[in-house]
């Protein structure tokens, strides 16, 4: 039976299990106790692992992995506050924000049912050459094995859903440790995959310490694939200590954006400042640079500013909240020292900086690149803007980070469009729309220090399986 609402247990071999030690989880607006969460560590981590090897052991056919995944979207819907209302309250986010990502795992767990229904391999042109003559060959997908899945706090139900939907499309048994900041989103999706009739052993959820769930998946060789979406510094160290096993690594950015002097800049400013500071910039592409050739920079400024002002700053759980806190005080303390290391080095706040346990939605013009708040990921609601000469320009200070997931250009020219689409070195350059732009059935994933995959139903699924390839002497 699962647990109450505020004291949740882990979920092992199918059943809710208590350790005796408890997290408290707790409102980063509030820092009230939204909920109590069993503790667990390489005792449970281990257990989970028997768990699932007895699950892979006993495969799910195509059909019933496709059938569970659509009734777990379907409830989802059926209760989309309680899950919007659960996103809210352990990670802060506005509840309208909230909402929408809960319908967003819909649709993830939706195009995961479609993947696991087609699911297959591809025939090969064997007479193509002498050798394959009166050969037939073809390839299947095979589960790649148990997959440990490693989540963030910012999107503790839809980058969960992103785990965990594909990996049981592709066939494999799944080890989660979710964030111990915002665990509850993926405990509640592990009800309802049960609900949804998933057999034991093939979800465990274990919260806990990093340093002892995180070494039994990296050491036990059970394990064939590891997913993470986090820090780069963990996220390489991962895959460093982890050389034979397949690691896919979905970590962060510095994304920019470019307004070009043919843009029309009242809906660049009007999209980039509803998107900018959504979940208080608390995305790997929540946009951060923002480089307006000259012709146009005034005009957007005077635009930008004004409508990020009127960007409703407070409490997650009203309906009228656009942006709510960053989600601990040591996030607050380091953003706060990073807007004050700009302003301190000539560059201008126009708007924001701390209030109180708030960080207001932060623009900082005229900034050097060599600046924090320009050269690293800031995490948080701070968005620089700066003038260029020419979009050359721009495309070389947008490449000037060591990241490369997302990035963005609006203009009204299709050749302009194309030569940054050819010349951003990043994942996704999205044009006319905020980078910050993800649809889930989408191809997501960065380059150079961004990452090493690709995430999306599609391309999530294949990466958890392995191709084997028959070859038939007729």
């Amino acid at each position: 039976m699962a647990a109450t609402a505020t004291q949740r247990a882990l979920l092992i071999d199918g059943e809710w299990v208590e350790t005796g030690d408890w997290i408290e989880v707790r409102s980063p607006y509030s820092g009230d106790v939204v909920a109590r969460v069993a503790k667990g560590g390489e005792k449970e981590t281990r257990r989970a692992l028997d768990a699932a090897e007895r699950a892979l052991a006993n495969p799910l056919p195509a059909h019933k992995r496709a059938e569970i995944l659509v009734k777990v979207a379907g409830l989802i819907g059926k209760r989309h506050e309680e899950v919007a209302r659960t996103i809210s309250d352990e990670a802060a986010k506005p509840i309208k924000t909230a909402r929408v990502e809960a319908s967003r795992a819909m649709s993830t767990y939706t195009f995961a049912a479609v993947e696991a229904r087609k699911l297959a391999g591809e025939m090969i042109p064997m007479d193509s050459a002498q050798a394959g003559e009166g050969k037939l060959g073809f390839t299947v997908r095979k589960p790649i094995g148990i997959v440990g899945a490693i989540s963030p706090f910012n999107f503790p139900c839809n980058l969960v859903a992103h785990k965990l939907a594909p990996a049981l499309a592709a066939g494999c048994p799944v080890v989660l440790k979710p964030a111990s900041q915002t665990p509850l989103s993926a405990l509640l999706l592990a009800e309802l995959e049960q609900e949804a009739g998933l057999p034991a052993g093939w979800l465990n959820v274990i919260v806990g310490p990093a340093s002892q769930i995180g070494d039994v998946l990296v050491e036990d060789e059970r394990v064939k694939l590891i997913t993470f979406t986090g820090s780069g510094e963990v996220g390489w160290k991962l895959q460093e200590r982890a050389p034979r096993k397949r690691v896919k690594l979905e970590l962060g950015n510095s994304t920019p954006v470019i307004v070009a002097a043919d843009a029309d800049v009242e809906t660049a400013a009007t999209k980039l400042a509803a998107n900018a500071f959504a979940f208080a910039g608390q995305s790997c592409i929540s946009v951060q640079r923002i480089y307006v050739e000259r012709a146009s920079y005034d005009a957007f400024v005077q635009s930008f500013v004004p409508k990020v002002e009127a960007l409703n700053v407070g409490d997650p759980a009203d309906d009228e909240t656009d942006v709510g806190p960053v989600i601990d005080a040591d996030a607050r303390t380091r953003i706060a020292a990073w807007i004050e290391e700009a302003r301190s080095s000539g560059a201008q706040v126009l708007t924001g900086g701390e209030d109180g346990t708030l960080i207001k939605p932060t623009v900082i013009a005229q900034v050097a690149d060599d600046q924090k708040v320009s050269c690293e990921e800031v995490f948080g609601p701070v968005v620089i803007v700066n003038p260029v000469d020419s979009l050359d320009e721009a495309i070389e200070r947008a490449n000037s980070t060591r990241f490369g997931l997302q990035a963005g250009i609006f203009t009204s020219s299709l050749d302009s469009a194309l030569r940054a689409a050819d010349r951003l070195e990043f994942g996704g350059v999205i044009v006319n729309e905020a980078p910050t732009f993800r649809s889930d059935q989408m191809p997501y994933g960065g380059i150079k220090a961004s990452g090493n995959t690709k995430e999306g139903p599609a391309w999530a699924v294949r990466e958890m399986t392995e191709e084997r390839l028959v070859v038939i002497q007729r």
